[in-house]
């Protein structure tokens, strides 16, 4: 988009809005599933998609007949969960039962695009400042001692080149303070999926810390989640 007005008017509909913040789940999607997850029609939704789609924001993979679409990169998602954050009322009451439960869920551990989120994104933050691996005094760096800790507890090494910052911070829109970004976080989450200390609650962002995820954070970095 050529300028920030345009940007944000993509957001500026609920419709979109909604599309993007179920996108922040870090899959691709089917324009059914996100048309029937914001209750919308099938055409209303292929009509926004093209325009988040034209607006860079999404991308667009197909596969046979078959349109899938994802948020575009990194950093779209940071913009979405940033607008979140500051938009008055982002946690809406929720109307139900399950909306109540699903919204809890969220707040103590989500994924936020591909890194953590909520509750458990913010504590795992506040350890590794608190431990020296990343420092905050002039803006979020790996220290040394963090790129040590991060080859030998998640076997990550930053390619050379990376256009990918190492770390950044992403403000959170329920815990109103930072949680990781960046390769360190997308390294975290990804080892948290895949050795299982975390997995996912049903289809939505939510993920619960398993019995071995809290013994493993509270080993790696003095993090107590009881």
């Amino acid at each position: 988009m050529s300028s920030i007005s345009e940007t944000a008017s993509l957001l500026a509909d609920r419709t979109r809005a909604a599309f993007c913040q179920a996108l922040l789940d870090g899959r691709a999607w089917t324009a059914g599933e996100l048309a029937r997850s914001a209750g919308v029609s099938a055409s209303t939704a292929s009509e926004q998609l093209s325009r988040l789609i034209e607006g860079g924001l999404l991308a667009e993979d197909r596969q046979g007949r078959h349109r899938y679409v994802r948020l575009a990169d990194p950093e779209a998602a940071a913009l979405i969960e940033a607008v979140a954050s500051y938009a008055p009322g982002a946690s809406p009451r929720p109307r139900n039962l399950r909306q109540s439960v699903q919204a809890g869920a969220e707040a103590r551990a989500r994924t936020c695009y591909d890194h953590l989120a909520g509750e458990l994104g913010v504590a795992l933050a506040d350890a590794m400042v608190s431990r020296g691996l990343v420092a905050d005094d002039a803006g979020l760096t790996v220290t040394p001692a963090g790129r040590d800790w991060l080859a030998d507890a998640l076997d990550y090494r930053h390619p050379a080149g990376a256009r990918r910052p190492l770390v950044r911070s992403c403000l959170d829109w329920t815990e109103r303070r930072s949680h990781l970004a960046g390769a360190v976080g997308a390294a975290l989450c990804a080892t948290s999926l895949e050795r299982q200390w975390v997995r996912r609650i049903g289809s939505g962002r939510a993920v619960k810390v398993t019995q071995a995820g809290a013994e493993t954070f509270r080993e790696l970095l003095s993090v107590d989640l009881g």
